[in-house]
């Protein structure tokens, strides 16, 4: 399927292979061996990652490109990745955004996210820069409003150092938020959006105040260190209370350079595992959660496959904590 500047592809076997533990006694699998194509309607419910492989909002956001690798790299990663026990995980492959068809390449991606929630699987989108965000929201929304003629209270859950909120003439990396809260204000809808690990040195006072202005919920990342952790998930509980359908965001340049350098943006400073974990966990645990994605997998500024191994287990813990 295909429009001007943006293509699906499919399913590819080429990329999940890996390990192999049948030998052992007990359950072995790995994410490689348990994931299939998506198919038709009648499948069960289940996991459903898609990619936005794009770079064109990096690009407009004046970043470092790369990030329309993203996708491949981290399915790369989670093919070794090991399950737990047996889940139902689809691969419903990739939305190309080929030069800068951005616009298009929302829309697209918006109308596969809202299929796959329709169907009753939890679509975990795989980028990408973090212009992915706005078509995972139309696409979650859009599922919404077919669903129920109420007014839906969307939570924006967004992991990230910058509160993307730029004014800009075009969309891009930097813009996403902004575009969710005009499109909820047009709707009438409420704007929920709060945001773990912002840093004071890598957003304007102008981001700052829109912030305000729209009554946007954030910690700082030097809020975040484990000390401080039971603030933090107050500060969740509160939000999630509030809301009664979460979208969780993942951009990975919240966290620490060393962990994460492939990315278009690196932290100085970032927010650790073992406090981003325990959040997830947390918003998992409400069973409020509709769809996912990571955002800013670049493996260009890789090295040896951090970034992207540390991507896989974000998402296998969404996966393995999710009831699709």
């Amino acid at each position: 399927m295909s429009t001007e500047g943006v293509r699906h592809t499919g399913f590819d076997t080429a990329i999940w292979q890996g390990r192999e533990d049948s030998h052992e006694a007990h359950f072995s699998q790995r994410w490689h061996e348990a994931v299939q194509p998506l198919g038709d309607a009648t499948q069960c419910h289940g996991v459903a990652l898609l990619g936005f492989a794009c770079d064109a909002g990096v690009r407009r956001n004046l970043g470092r490109p790369g990030a329309a690798a993203g996708p491949t790299a981290l399915r790369r990663a989670l093919a070794n990745v090991a399950l737990a026990e047996a889940s139902v995980l689809y691969d419903a492959g990739d939305v190309h955004c080929d030069g800068d068809a951005l616009e298009a390449a929302q829309a697209h991606y918006a109308g596969e996210i809202a299929k796959l929630i329709e169907r009753g699987h939890l679509p975990i989108g795989l980028g990408g820069g973090h212009e992915i965000a706005f078509g995972s929201f139309m696409g979650l929304a859009t599922a919404l409003k077919k669903r129920s003629s109420e007014t839906p209270r969307i939570g924006i859950l967004n992991f990230d150092a910058h509160f993307d909120l730029r004014a800009a003439d075009r969309a891009s990396s930097g813009t996403p938020f902004r575009q969710i809260a005009e499109t909820c204000a047009a709707q009438t809808w409420p704007f929920h959006y709060t945001v773990f690990g912002i840093s004071r040195f890598a957003n304007t006072a102008a981001l700052f105040e829109r912030a305000k202005q729209l009554g946007v919920r954030w910690m700082l990342d030097e809020e975040l260190g484990a000390a401080k952790l039971h603030a933090a998930l107050a500060a969740l509980h509160a939000f999630l209370a509030q809301v009664d359908h979460l979208y969780l965001t993942i951009c990975l340049d919240v966290l620490p350079p060393g962990l994460a350098p492939g990315v278009s943006a690196p932290s100085a400073h970032g927010v650790a595992m073992e406090v981003i974990e325990p959040l997830i966990d947390a918003a998992l645990a409400s069973g409020k959660l509709r769809l996912a994605d990571i955002a800013e997998m670049n493996p260009a500024q890789d090295i040896d496959t951090h970034t992207a191994r540390v991507a896989a287990r974000l998402v296998a813990r969404i996966a393995a904590g999710a009831h699709p």
